[in-house]
């Protein structure tokens, strides 16, 4: 009976952690370039210990991993708005160090340093800030992202990739940093840049609204479940005390 009682309290955990990552998808849903957040659960078995060939389920903590799927493309004919075709992330450097984005509304400040909409530096491929000439034409940027100005290049726009499986931490709105070092995108045809474009978050409202009542539902139902086997523990500790008068 208080193994059924561990079982309900780690499914509310996982329950609370679902619910957790849920509500910050929804309030993001409305993010250029925010990916959302999902967990996955694993069963734990554990041995009861009056019968050892009996095992009893339990759920991990959970470990949390970014959707990869793509958020729709908005065409805002902006010259200094990015978006990325592929698995790949523009880099700022920030107070935390470098921070890996898919929000591409870029900015070029009096002295023509390209910076993010929070006004960090955006970095080039080989992690260098990105200097623009602010009296010069208007930067066009190819697929492969470099950067040309009045017919010339000038710099590249920095892609990354990382292994976010190893772990990462959320930095303000789409921002991540990540365990694993980020590496530069070369001669990746999957991969490319396409100006005047941005991405929408990722985030299927409807689909997280319908998941957030499924949460709720499940989590009420083992809190009555958790009651009715209180219930039963305390009655038949009240029968066996009776029995032994």
């Amino acid at each position: 009976m208080q193994s059924g009682l561990y079982v309900s309290l780690s499914s509310q955990m996982a329950l609370e952690r679902r619910l957790t990552t849920i509500a910050d998808n929804m309030a993001n849903v409305n993010t250029v370039g925010f990916r959302a957040t999902e967990v996955k659960f694993d069963e734990i078995l554990s041995k009861t210990r009056n019968d050892l060939n009996a095992s009893i389920a339990f759920v991990s903590q959970g470990n949390d991993y970014l959707s990869t799927k793509t958020g729709d493309l908005q065409h805002t004919e902006n010259v200094l708005d990015f978006a990325i075709k592929g698995d790949a992330w523009f880099a700022i450097e920030t107070p935390v160090g470098q921070v890996l984005t898919r929000d591409g509304r870029f900015t070029m400040t009096d002295t023509g340093e390209l910076v993010s909409v929070r006004g960090y530096p955006v970095l080039d491929a080989g992690g260098a800030p990105i200097q623009l000439n602010r009296a010069g034409g208007p930067p066009e940027v190819g697929a492969d992202g470099q950067i040309l100005q009045d017919g010339r290049q000038v710099t590249s726009l920095g892609l990354f990739t990382a292994d976010l499986t190893q772990g990462f931490l959320r930095f303000e709105n789409s921002g991540v940093t990540t365990v694993d070092n980020p590496q530069p995108v070369v001669d990746n045809p999957e991969i490319a840049v396409m100006q005047g474009y941005l991405e929408s978050s990722n985030v299927n409202g409807i689909r997280e609204m319908t998941q957030l009542i499924q949460v709720n539902r499940a989590f009420e139902s083992i809190s009555s479940l958790i009651r009715d086997s209180e219930n039963s523990l305390s009655q038949a500790i009240r029968t066996l005390g009776g029995s032994g008068n």
